[in-house]
């Protein structure tokens, strides 16, 4: 295997800096610091959960909704960057303006939280279609894996900094409040997002695309409409994305909810903060391991294994009770949570036509995003009729043996 190039390298970087936010505002401090701000304001714990689902519900409806029209118009020639540049900058913006917002107004929070929300997965739509522009087919699952895991280990260092700022606030070692230590990690997240990705706007350009032609937002909407009327000619592609659409909803929902889920079961903030350190240690490797696995064993059944260990650790997930359980489900997620997003993206990324990588990443965008809608308000509506996160999530099983089962009868791509 021949070294990385510059480009594949840039584009590798970008995960050391938008995983950042994954883990920061998606999943460990941001989570805390609402549900904190919302109880405090009177909202009951099952509450708060579920309208944190309701809102990431929002979020991935409205991304699901622009997905395939935008990179329907980004498929031409120099629109790719643009519109990553664009919601790049949405979220970005959010991301930081999350720090100025008064504790008191939860509600606004969540209002922030969704268009930064709505500007990261806006980003990464067109940062997974530059996947076919950096490099080839044969390829595409090592450095894919690569990502993912590069950005495990990077957003290491801005959560480390963030733990360190909160835990020595609520010690009173430094003289902030844990509320005034959160936002500073807002202000990181924001910062380390924006310096990092600087290589990727350098270095990675759109090298397949369509000319452009007069009024491109009319032909970009019929181009759209022939590629739907033509679904049959890509039966295989699509069937993958709805055995995506199943299992990526359950792998999402587990990821966006778990620190709302670890609150509810009495863990506290310190040692939610630290199983999601861990966490992201441990999946940098196994994100790495499942591309080399890959080339060996093929994407196709690596993509079996991370499904199967998620029904393992949906079942688990019901009979959670103390803090060793929660520290066992999330090394069992560590263990494939990386590898089953890298080889998705990839897998997908061979069976699309190169110069329509933009509309194609739109319909995976769609269907992640649509499925990133009923895992949410699955485990919001089941925590409120029964009062009991666990039974939200075990629900999830039932999505991941469908995905697999479609999976199943989705042939192996072709390197070209």
């Amino acid at each position: 295997m021949k070294r990385f190039s510059k480009e594949e390298n840039s584009w590798i970087f970008y995960d050391w800096a938008n995983s950042a936010y994954s883990i920061i505002i998606s999943t460990a401090v941001f989570p805390i610091y609402y549900k904190a701000a919302a109880t405090d304001a009177g909202v009951s714990p099952s509450d708060s959960t579920a309208y944190l689902g309701y809102t990431i519900a929002i979020a991935t409806f409205i991304l699901a909704l622009l997905g395939p029209i935008l990179g329907t118009i980004a498929d031409y020639r120099g629109f790719k960057k643009r519109f990553f540049t664009f919601f790049f900058s949405i979220g970005i913006v959010f991301t930081g303006l999350l720090a100025f917002i008064p504790t008191d107004k939860w509600w606004l929070l969540l209002i922030c939280y969704t268009l930064a929300a709505v500007g990261s997965a806006g980003a990464n739509v067109f940062y997974d279609a530059f996947l076919v522009d950096v490099t080839t087919e044969e390829r595409m699952n090592r450095i894919s894996s690569r990502g993912f895991g590069l950005g495990y280990i990077g957003s290491t260092i801005p959560f480390i900094i963030s733990i360190a700022i909160i835990v020595l606030a609520q010690n009173e070692v430094i003289p902030l409040s844990v509320t005034l230590a959160s936002k500073i990690a807002f202000i990181i997240t924001a910062l380390w997002w924006g310096l990092f990705s600087i290589p990727l706007f350098k270095n990675v350009h759109q090298r397949y695309y369509i000319e452009r032609e007069p009024n491109p937002v009319f032909n970009s909407f019929k181009r759209l409409g022939n590629t739907l009327k033509e679904i049959k000619k890509y039966k295989a592609l699509f069937l993958f994305l709805l055995a995506y659409f199943f299992y990526i909803d359950g792998v999402g929902t587990i990821i966006t909810m778990s620190t709302a889920y670890g609150t509810d079961l009495g863990i506290d903030s310190t040692n939610l903060l630290i199983v999601l350190f861990v966490t992201q240690v441990v999946a940098a490797p196994f994100a790495i391991l499942f591309g080399r696995l890959s080339e060996k064993f093929t994407g196709k059944k690596m993509l079996y294994v991370g499904i199967f260990i998620y029904i393992i650790v949906c079942i688990y997930s019901y009979f959670l009770e103390t803090t060793l359980d929660f520290w066992i489900l999330a090394m069992l997620v560590a263990t494939s949570q990386g590898g089953i997003q890298a080889l998705s993206r990839s897998y997908f990324a061979k069976l699309i036509p190169k110069e329509k990588a933009n509309e194609f990443f739109g319909f995976y965008n769609i269907f992640g995003k649509f499925a990133s809608i009923m895992g949410p308000l699955l485990v919001a509506v089941t925590a409120q009729a029964t009062g009991n996160s666990s039974s939200g999530v075990f629900s999830l099983v039932l999505l991941f043996i469908i995905g697999l089962v479609i999976l199943s009868r989705v042939p192996e791509p072709k390197v070209s």
